[in-house]
């Protein structure tokens, strides 16, 4: 049978995953019960070389990963060879470009925070390229009554789109372009390059495919076309080929690792920001209210999409309110707010980052509201969790509204869903039960099912549903008001969506 070690027999098998988010990589070692057997965690610092730029050492990230890896089996008391398969989560939107011969990267990532291209941002808006773009698919639309030239006749660029960030790093690589060797990628595709040291012969050069991948995917997000061959990491890198089988960006990861696998699934991550998916099916959803079509996992040749919603300020209102000392430990939100029945008439924006869905005002501020001399930090507290609560009402009002679809299950994952005052008034207010899983690292998980499933470690969808397993099932109170106990909330929330109107158009610039 083997040596035995932490539970372990030799001749058993695991499957990594592995999760590059904004300030940390995360690796996981995971058995057939979907336990984790082994973590290592890496910080990532994150570089400020100008104001609003953000990036990313890649080469720090590179070994970082490398690290992970390597820790999470050592903490696992397994071998290397004993990993079957790997999977990859990461964050989206953040890219390098680097030399096809070479493998040097010609500059740092640019994070998806980054804001160097805003000016250029403006320009693109309020060019006539734009505005012709716009006429052409309004009248597409009237001609066709096709929802998908509606949405295009609204879209418009801003910072987070890798395309005007890709442009303005690529000014100062012409020679690279014109000769064929520049290749861009976002994390996964350059971690790919890294642990298979060049020999993917799917990558293409920016010359030959940018241009086309950046402007289909902008005006036509339901263009499609990636392979899901992506081979084994190079022996030399942890000593044996791994297979690697999966790459997924973080929120359809972290979809699949709720096992939201079927049409009208939704999932709710609070972050730093709130992320909530749906599961469209085999179609992609056509938005104008501010929704995007994602594709959520493509596996053999089922592909499967989402529809997303996001709002910026979750993690982040509650970190800034920790900063300004309205409480010392996050744990003391959940009883700060209970401890007074109601906010005091005081309304939090949670809009650090502009409104997204439904109001999409990238220049509205964040504020408190309806302050009183007799407003306690209490009230604060419990303000900006109300807010937290409010906007995931928003998001869920606007997917019913737009995608018709009837809702099989809701789940949350994500740090800030640890609140159970948010939890339950989420529930409150969409009158629907959500599950909570015992553990939060659902980008990982996900990951690892896919790479499992390719490999068989796993064997279907049905498996995993089984592996699942809830910290807590949060029930609507019984109440009036659509879920809301005793519609004690109908008129706070009419206020709050008040307190929006009035925070909007707030900065002359975004």
């Amino acid at each position: 049978m083997g040596t035995q070690r932490n539970g372990f027999t030799r001749r058993e098998s695991c499957v990594l995953a592995v999760d590059v988010g904004t300030t940390s990589v995360r690796c996981h070692v995971y058995d057939q019960r979907a336990n984790i057997r082994g973590s290592c965690t890496k910080k990532v610092s994150l570089l400020y070389p100008e104001p609003g730029r953000v990036e990313m050492d890649p080469e720090e990230l590179w070994q970082g990963f490398v690290t992970v890896v390597k820790g999470a089996v050592q903490d696992s008391g397994l071998q290397m060879c004993q990993m079957t398969a790997l999977g990859i989560s990461t964050q989206r939107a953040t890219f390098t470009t680097w030399d096809r011969q070479t493998g040097k990267t010609f500059h740092n990532f640019i994070s998806w925070q980054d804001l160097r291209a805003a000016e250029m941002v403006r320009s693109w808006n309020s060019s006539c390229t734009m505005k012709a773009v716009h006429g052409v698919m309004k009248v597409l639309h009237v001609l066709t009554r096709q929802k998908r030239f509606l949405a295009a006749s609204l879209v418009v660029f801003t910072p987070q789109h890798v395309s005007l960030r890709l442009a303005w790093a690529l000014r100062n690589l012409k020679q690279a372009v014109d000769e064929g060797t520049c290749l861009f990628g976002t994390i996964d595709t350059w971690l790919l390059y890294k642990l298979t040291k060049g020999k993917l012969a799917s990558l293409l050069s920016v010359r030959t495919r940018t241009d086309h991948y950046t402007v289909q995917n902008f005006i036509n997000p339901f263009f499609l076309s990636f392979s899901h061959n992506f081979g084994s990491s190079d022996p030399s890198i942890f000593g044996v080929p791994i297979p690697i089988t999966s790459l997924m960006a973080d929120q359809q990861a972290a979809m699949f690792g709720e096992c939201c696998f079927d049409t009208g699934d939704v999932k709710i991550t609070m972050g730093t920001g709130t992320f909530m998916d749906i599961n469209t099916g085999n179609k992609p959803h056509t938005s104008v209210a501010g929704l995007y079509p994602l594709v959520g996992w493509k596996i053999g040749s089922e592909v499967v999409y989402l529809a997303e919603g996001n709002a910026a300020g979750t993690g982040t209102a509650i970190k800034w309110a920790q900063e300004i000392e309205l409480f010392s430990d996050v744990k003391e939100t959940d009883s700060m707010a209970n401890s007074v029945k109601d906010s005091d008439g005081v309304c939090f924006v949670p809009s650090f980052s502009g409104l997204q869905a439904p109001l999409n005002d990238p220049k509205a501020c964040a504020a408190f509201m309806g302050l009183k001399p007799s407003t306690t930090k209490s009230h604060l507290v419990r303000a900006i969790l109300e807010s937290i609560a409010f906007r995931n009402k928003q998001l869920f009002d606007v997917m019913l509204r737009e995608t018709r679809i009837p809702i099989m299950k809701i789940r949350a994952d994500g740090g800030v869903c640890t609140n159970d005052f948010i939890m339950q008034l989420t529930t409150d207010l969409l009158g629907r039960k959500i599950s909570r899983p015992a553990h939060f690292d659902m980008s990982c998980l996900g990951a690892a099912f896919v790479a499992g499933l390719a490999v068989g470690y796993w064997k279907s969808k049905e498996e995993l549903k089984k592996l699942q397993m809830s910290d807590r099932l949060f029930v609507p109170q019984s109440g009036k008001g659509g879920g809301c106990k005793d519609g004690v909330y109908k008129p706070v929330l009419q206020s709050w969506e008040e307190a929006l109107q009035r925070s909007m158009h707030w900065y002359s610039q975004p």
